[in-house]
């Protein structure tokens, strides 16, 4: 993780120093020279100003228009961050704040995720071999900020470091190439990386355990796989009694869409099919590090959607662990069936005899999904309205926000089946994000509020025609599980 401070009085600088600030800064009073500074003051008024020649004290400068940092919806500023950042040329940033205030602190909070995620880059996974020339990594963030900001920023700051070590966890796992990371490779994972926390602990069922236990569901989509699949329960026990919630992530580590094959360009992203559960192991892991004085479960459905000879079939009629039968009639809507599944598990498990206060799933469930709020928003579906207003007022301070789609029971003739409890898509295409919903809230007890993110826009970060993990909405979820212990 890279290592922080915050300070109150302008820091000493050198030439190793890149200092992000804006025209009216405080930080501008070092002695740079005058007639550099005035150009690029000048200049940031209306667009981004940067330097890196004869910035002396500094190695570099770079001055953002006011206006960047006040953007809570279009995150302009980590945008003309991103660029810069991509190439550093200094291991040590000097980051000016004292522009934020409770009207910006979504931006606060997204600038902090974002500049802590720097510690991860897709080259660290080892499969590029070219040489490269090496550049700077960020070792240090220096937070310069005013003395009545230093009590938030106290808070904030280590908040979102803990989310962003949790979201780089995520992001890294769900990164790895498809055919190293199967179900039990990620299930491996899991268990090597929680070892560090003793009060972390997980479960593995392997393929004849999800048989036994009724997990039919599950199982009806890993069994074409040669990779088997894998039902992975982690445990996070910050204190002996409190709140008690579960949340449960969709984790296809591969999808082909089974005999409702998808082409080759609808396959090719298909690997962050399960960027669900690798956030919710990251969730667990930020929560594990802030120590948090509740006790979760993570319930993460891992399998692969592949074309084989033991395959699902579309007709095919499953049992699921609840008990409801499930016609599937779209063995391309896969994410789905392992998500009830698990949110019928999840509910199912107690932690002192409790049963959980709350289940929320993630899932890269639906390309509608996408048609409807594109990708900065995740989708929020959920018939509780507390759960509803909660995460939406986490989302908007976290600056990782989300969009309430409708879900009641008008949806439900989107699942009916002739032959069974269930079908698994809807016959007619229509509102296929929130038929997955409603599909997906048969399978949680009505006693237990639910709610789903389908975060299939969100997940990923898209630039220039590639696309690697976000690890959202993991600031979003670190935030609601603050709110409810401050309430």
């Amino acid at each position: 993780m890279i290592n922080y401070q915050l300070v109150i009085e302008i820091p000493e600088l050198d030439l190793n120093s890149h200092v992000i600030s804006h025209a009216a800064s405080h930080l501008l009073q070092l002695p740079f020279n005058s007639d550099l500074l005035q150009a690029l003051q000048a200049k940031a008024h209306s667009q981004t100003a940067d330097c890196l020649y004869g910035c002396a004290p500094a190695g570099r400068i770079t001055l953002l228009p006011e206006k960047l940092w006040h953007d809570a919806q279009t995150n302009t500023l980590t945008a003309a961050l991103r660029s810069l950042l991509r190439s550093p040329t200094s291991s040590r940033l000097i980051v000016d704040c004292t522009l934020f205030d409770d009207s910006n602190r979504a931006v606060m909070c997204h600038l902090l995720h974002f500049l802590f995620n720097q510690d991860y880059q897709l080259s660290d996974l080892g499969f590029k071999r070219e040489a490269t020339v090496p550049t700077p990594r960020i070792q240090q963030l220096v937070f310069f900020c005013l003395p009545e900001q230093l009590a938030t920023l106290q808070t904030c700051v280590p908040q979102a470091a803990a989310a962003a070590m949790g979201m780089m966890a995520a992001r890294r796992l769900s990164d790895v190439p498809s055919d190293r990371c199967t179900p039990a490779f990620f299930a491996s994972e899991v268990a090597s990386q929680i070892a560090q926390y003793p009060s972390l602990s997980c479960e593995v069922l392997d393929e004849q355990q999800i048989a036994q236990q009724g997990l039919g569901l599950l199982q009806a989509v890993g069994k074409g796989a040669v990779n088997p699949p894998r039902l992975v329960v982690i445990r996070y026990q910050g204190s002996d009694d409190g709140p008690f919630s579960a949340y449960v992530g969709k984790g296809i580590t591969f999808d082909t869409g089974g005999l409702w094959l998808k082409s080759g360009d609808g396959m090719y992203t298909m690997k962050y099919d399960m960027c669900g559960a690798a956030n919710v192991f990251g969730l667990m892991l930020a929560v594990a590090e802030l120590k948090l004085p509740v006790r979760l479960v993570g319930v993460l459905a891992l399998a692969e959607n592949m074309v084989g000879p033991a395959a699902m079939r579309p007709g095919d009629v499953v049992t699921s662990y609840s008990g409801l039968t499930v016609e599937i009639n779209n063995t391309d809507a896969e994410g789905r069936l392992v998500l009830a599944d698990a949110i019928a598990y999840g509910s199912k498990l107690s932690n002192g005899g409790q049963q959980p206060e709350y289940v929320v799933d993630l899932a890269t469930l639906t390309g509608a999904v996408v048609k409807a709020l594109g990708y900065d928003l995740s989708g929020l579906m959920t018939e509780n309205e507390l759960l509803r207003s909660t995460l939406t007022k986490a989302g908007l301070r976290s600056g990782d926000p989300v969009w309430s789609l409708p879900l009641d029971a008008r949806f439900s003739k989107q699942v009916e089946s002739n032959i069974a409890d269930l079908c698994n898509t809807p016959t007619n295409n229509a509102a296929i994000s929130t038929s997955a919903a409603y599909f997906l809230s048969r399978f949680c007890p009505a006693d237990i509020p639910w709610a789903h993110l389908d975060i299939s826009g969100s997940a990923l970060w898209r630039e220039n025609g590639h696309s690697v993990a976000s690890g959202r909405p993991i600031p979003l979820l670190v935030q609601h599980l603050l709110e409810r212990l401050e309430n």
